[in-house]
């Protein structure tokens, strides 16, 4: 399709417009997962609400695909298309934390590091990702899992309203006052049914931490995830931990000569006394003492972004997900036939708990339907070279296909991938239709169908 009309649309934009014939193309197309490659007509780089509403009418006067990007990890790319336009928030990233309400207002550009920075002046933090560098609103609009969801819930459950730009270019606020069924849909039913310029938080006591991750031998695993699933259940909920398997990277703490071996991993973040927290980790460590571990008293900010170092933008990233009803002996079994296989350094597998305060909110309450899951593991393949895409792409299709038989039919909407789109339903299981209803109401025409995807209902 032509796209001379959306150019001159986006004329009005006050941000930069950026086209193939731009010096800068080459890097404002780029995203987190080096497997996607595509060329937009134009990537906008929004200032303001007024440079979103522009973008928007060009998309949908010209009849072009509408991509929207904030922290541009979006595993299947969705932050990016081809012939299409981007509209890049990451150019909007004001902050304003207000102390005495324990609130934060964040603009649709910041990422968790940004908002973490931010909150932990004042000693506050709500729950976010596991990456910093992971945009605010696309994991909350999914759900949001992270270290404080056994504590505070899900990153939706400490949301107090959310600005958003619609298809028909209007400007509203949705919270439980205002559009209180797209603020239903937009706790968890992902970029469906606007742009999200603006998302308004609660926020909590949380300044340094205790926790950090503890590396043991492969022998020990079973023992670690048998012992973890009792030992999570009757845990305080500020005690946020999840089991993982990783290739030792090379850092301080790890003895040189282990560097490169798969572990099984636990990380650990307990908002509490040092006292309390060693007492709760030596029930793990008893099962095999750790080959390595960094674990004491740190910012918030730092555990959250721990991993950012291993994990750089321009990575091939092919993930699966799922949800456990129960960690089972079966369940046990399948990850310790693929886990240690893990197939780069990259790569891992993390077991997220599902419960706490997650399991406070009804499964209807929200958009997001599985509330009673009590993990969700994620099988997140990352590599360098596009030469191993196949092998690697393969070891996390047959970890899932593993799983599977021990795992509720859909998944969590933050880690699906590009060929999850059949399981979209599934997803979002009873909910599913009443978010179409929504759907119908707010996008009626689907302009913001590049995510996974909810069709307006027939």
């Amino acid at each position: 399709m032509n796209g001379t009309p959306a150019l001159s649309i986006l004329e009005a934009a006050r941000g930069s417009v950026v086209t193939a014939h731009s010096p800068d193309y080459e890097q404002a197309r780029s995203v987190y997962n080096g497997m996607i490659d595509r060329h937009p007509l134009a990537v906008v780089r929004a200032v303001d609400v007024a440079d979103v509403r522009v973008a928007v009418a060009a998309a949908r006067e010209s009849g072009l695909d509408l991509a929207i990007r904030a922290g541009g990890h979006s595993v299947p790319g969705f932050g990016t298309v081809d012939d299409g336009i981007v509209l890049d928030l990451s150019r909007m990233k004001g902050i304003r934390i207000d102390p005495s309400k324990r609130t934060a207002r964040v603009q649709g550009g910041c990422t968790w590091g940004d908002f973490d920075h931010a909150a932990h002046a004042f000693g506050l933090a709500t729950t976010g990702g596991i990456i910093s560098t992971t945009g605010v609103a696309g994991l909350t609009l999914g759900g949001g899992i992270g270290y404080l969801a056994r504590a505070h819930g899900l990153s939706i459950d400490n949301l107090r309203s959310v600005d958003v730009v619609l298809a028909d270019g209007s400007f509203v606020t949705a919270s439980e006052n205002e559009h209180a069924d797209l603020f239903w849909a937009l706790r968890g039913g992902g970029g469906n049914f606007g742009v999200v310029t603006e998302l308004e938080f609660d926020l909590h006591p949380v300044d340094t931490i205790y926790g950090g991750p503890m590396f043991f031998e492969l022998e020990h695993a079973e023992a670690l995830l048998k012992t973890y699933r009792e030992w999570i259940a009757a845990a305080p909920r500020a005690m946020g931990a999840f089991p993982a398997f990783q290739i030792a990277p090379p850092l301080p703490f790890v003895p040189e000569d282990r560097v490169g071996e798969p572990f099984a991993l636990l990380v650990s973040c307990f908002n509490g006394s040092d006292e309390d927290a060693e007492a709760l980790l030596q029930e793990l460590r008893a099962v095999g003492t750790p080959v390595a571990e960094h674990v004491g008293r740190m910012p918030y900010p730092a555990l959250n972004s721990a991993f950012d170092g291993l994990l750089p933008a321009g990575l091939q990233h092919y993930w699966k997900a799922a949800f456990l009803p129960e960690l089972t002996d079966g369940a046990i079994a399948a990850h310790l036939e693929h886990g240690p296989n893990v197939p780069a350094m990259q790569s891992t597998m993390h077991l997220y708990p599902i419960d706490g305060a997650v399991h406070d909110v009804a499964s209807d309450a929200t958009a997001f339907a599985y509330r009673d899951a009590k993990f969700a593991p994620v099988i997140a393949g990352m590599w360098p070279d596009p030469a191993d895409n196949e092998a690697n792409t393969k070891w996390v299709r047959d970890y899932h296909a593993a799983l599977e038989p021990h795992t509720s039919a859909g998944g969590y909407i933050n880690f699906m991938a590009q060929d999850d789109q059949s399981r979209i339903q599934a997803n979002y299981g009873p909910n599913y239709e009443r978010l179409a209803l929504v759907k119908n109401t707010y996008d009626p025409k689907n302009l913001f169908h590049l995510n996974q995807n909810i069709a307006p209902s027939e």
